[in-house]
């Protein structure tokens, strides 16, 4: 799956709070090299979530110009809204081993 991000330079609650009300999600990617700071518009990434592939496949990450590997590590949901606070990816590297859990599903 492919998906766009865009870099962020302010760090912080209100930061992030004034992002969430304008439709973004605050985020950070980090592994292989300096972590990133991005931020991801809300209804995009809510509803990549709900797909399967989106938590188990490598990603693409367009960021800056450029594509990027990454993996979804971790997510935040409010509480009671459906609404995404802060999402983590982990850069691929080819030379760097991993560990991520598939789901598995038997037919028949």
């Amino acid at each position: 799956m492919k998906f766009t991000a865009f870099e962020r330079t302010q760090q912080g609650t209100g930061a992030s709070r004034r992002l969430r009300v304008a439709g973004k999600v605050p985020g950070i990617v980090y592994g292989a090299g300096e972590p990133a700071m991005i931020e991801l518009d809300h209804n995009a990434l809510f509803f990549a979530l709900k797909k399967e592939a989106f938590h188990s496949s490598i990603l693409e990450m367009d960021l800056a110009g450029r594509t990027e590997k990454v993996l979804l590590r971790d997510f935040q949901m409010h509480a009671w809204k459906p609404q995404v606070l802060h999402v983590d990816f982990q850069r691929v590297d080819e030379t760097t081993r991993l560990r991520k859990k598939v789901p598995l599903h038997f037919s028949g």
